[in-house]
């Protein structure tokens, strides 16, 4: 087994956005110390999502093996995006609280981006490990959607996690889109992938849907952090 190619191969994606959205955050970039704090303690998201999910399934809210859209639905939310962005909500919330650093509304995104993306690492390498063999084709299907799938759920969560600390008027609402957001998105992404699994008659409509939605993510989350950096400039003119 080639396990340097292996790890390469997992986080090389990985790292590609972590700089691009620390380039990003051109006005006041964060320290790098910082940032790589977020990232290490995003990696522990992926056990702290498996204690929130496990007994979501003990209570039969899903089931590993789905066999039909309703079992696909219910996997898909309370077997990976609601557990999974909680904890990784949780460890935002752990980089933050006393954050001297977060200052401007682009810091959110930053920090959670970093979060999600240290999820997202350790998630890749356990699936490209758990098939070595064909570890470079998965290892490219999840660069191209995966990661940055996970990238821009983090970009929902930050966005409005800073709207939550900046903008008290409507901290309320915003607090709720910090969680609903990234679960909405993270549920409809995975929903698509387990139903190509099991309606084989409807992979070519659901290929076309999960391209369509990978698109308007990345677009929207574009929009989220100009958005973000527009209102940083306003603020420091």
């Amino acid at each position: 087994m080639n396990y340097i190619a292996i790890i390469l191969t997992a986080l090389i994606p990985v790292a590609v956005l972590l700089v691009y959205i620390y380039r990003k955050d051109r006005i006041a970039p964060e320290p790098v110390g910082q940032l790589f704090k977020a990232f290490a303690l995003g990696v522990l998201a992926a056990p702290l999502s498996l204690c929130i999910s496990s007994p979501l399934e003990a209570m039969g809210l899903f089931v590993q093996d789905a066999q039909t859209i309703e079992d696909c639905v219910r996997i898909s939310f309370f077997g990976a995006a609601i557990p999974e962005e909680l904890a990784k909500l949780f460890i935002l919330w752990l980089v933050l609280r006393k954050n001297r650093y977060f200052d401007e509304k682009m810091d959110g995104i930053v920090y959670a981006v970093c979060v999600s993306l240290g999820f997202a690492a350790i998630e890749n390498l356990l699936y490209l490990f758990s098939d070595a063999e064909s570890f470079m084709s998965i290892g490219i299907s999840r660069a191209l959607f995966a990661i940055p799938g996970h990238f821009c759920f983090g970009i929902l969560m930050g966005y409005y996690y800073s709207l939550a600390k900046f903008c008290p008027s409507e901290s309320k609402k915003n607090s709720i889109f910090v969680v609903l957001a990234p679960v909405l998105v993270h549920g409809a992404y995975d929903t698509i992938l387990f139903v190509s699994d099991v309606a084989a008659g409807l992979s070519g409509v659901l290929t076309l849907l999960f391209l369509w939605l990978c698109y308007k993510m990345w677009k929207y989350g574009s929009k989220k952090i100009a958005e973000h950096l527009e209102r940083d400039n306003v603020v420091q003119i």
